[in-house]
Parts: C-alpha cells; structure tokens; sequence
C-alpha cells in the first residue's frame, strides 16, 4: 500500500534539496532505524521508514518560515512549542509531509507531528518513530543511545526507553539554564508513573 503521494525517489530528492548534509544523513538513519524498531516490535516497517525519513522534512527552513506555516496552517500549536524554536519544525514537518509529498496515513502524521516533545499515551508506532529519531546509528553518539535503550527488549521496554529520553533531555536542559516545557514534565511524570504501576 502506499501512503504517500511522492515515490520514495522524488522525497529523497527533495530532501537532499531542503536539508543540509548532517539533517539528510540524519533523516535516512531514522528512517532506517524506524525501519529496524518496526521489525523487531512488529510492526509496518515500510509505514516505519516513510515517517522517519520525513520527520524533519521542514527542519532547515527559518524560524519565520515555520512560524508562517504554522500560523496559517495549524491551530493546536500550544504557545510553550512556538516560544522554542526548537520544537518548531515538528508541527510544520507535519503539515509538509501531508501536502508537498502527498503523505496520507494519519498515524505516520502523528508521529511526524509528536516526534520531538512526544505526548501520553502514543501508540507503539509514535514511539518508535520518537525513539528512532534520537537514536539513529548514523548521527547519534554510542554513549547516549546505549543508555536509552538499556530496557528496550525488558518488559514495557517502549516506555523505558523514550522515559531514558526524557531524564536526558531535562538534564540537558536543567545543565544549559533552559525552560523545561511543561508538556515535558507531564510527560514525564506520566512514563514513571505508568512504568511504576506495570
């Protein structure tokens, strides 16, 4: 089946045209550890690669740009992801994936959409694509990826590891002087929780 519009030969033409080399490369090493997750927790591997190689499909656009997009695109951007340019690209990546490459199937939306702050209660196809994204072998550190993924194939391993993501991500953030998004703190509240009663 297919869930896009574009063939998998013109997305990664216009990647290579929108994306500096370390995103691309970055792009093809989610897309192939999506690929590798999906197969290993059973899940569409084929659906697996197409969001990991599209999820930072607006990532080297400007601030204003993405802002653009979202203005008059998108109305569920909550005001903590548009004060952190960080965050910005993952809600306009979403709307390019729907309408530059034709993208159709909601769940690859979603996970496009959640992949950098994530949200509760994702299905096992939106962890993966997050998990993916910060763990991929072509861009990502050894050190970090050894450390999210200790639990993975342990009992309720999805949520260990993308709990694991979380821990650094604020500790990185408590070390730089930076605002921790509430929806971070929630989240991660939420894992521990869940994790704890299971």
């Amino acid at each position: 089946m297919d869930y896009m519009k574009l063939s998998l030969e013109d997305a990664d033409k216009w990647l290579k045209e929108n994306l500096n080399e370390k995103r691309y490369q970055h792009s093809l090493g989610t897309a192939e550890y999506a690929q590798k997750l999906a197969s290993e927790f059973g899940l569409d591997e084929h659906r697996a690669y197409i969001a990991g190689l599209l999820h930072d499909c607006a990532k080297c656009f400007d601030d204003e740009k993405l802002l653009d997009i979202i203005d008059k695109n998108l109305c569920n951007v909550d005001n903590d992801e548009l004060s952190n340019r960080k965050t910005l690209h993952a809600p306009a990546s979403y709307y390019v994936a729907k309408t530059v490459f034709g993208v159709t199937d909601e769940e690859i939306l979603s996970s496009i959409r959640w992949h950098t702050l994530g949200k509760k209660e994702m299905t096992d196809f939106e962890k993966i694509i997050f998990l993916a994204d910060k763990i991929e072998l072509r861009t990502r550190s050894d050190e970090y990826r050894k450390e999210i993924t200790k639990d993975l194939y342990k009992q309720n391993g999805l949520n260990k590891a993308i709990l694991e993501c979380y821990k650094e991500t604020i500790k990185s953030l408590v070390d730089r002087n930076l605002k921790i998004c509430p929806i971070t703190v929630e989240i991660y509240n939420y894992l521990e929780e869940s994790i704890n009663v299971n």
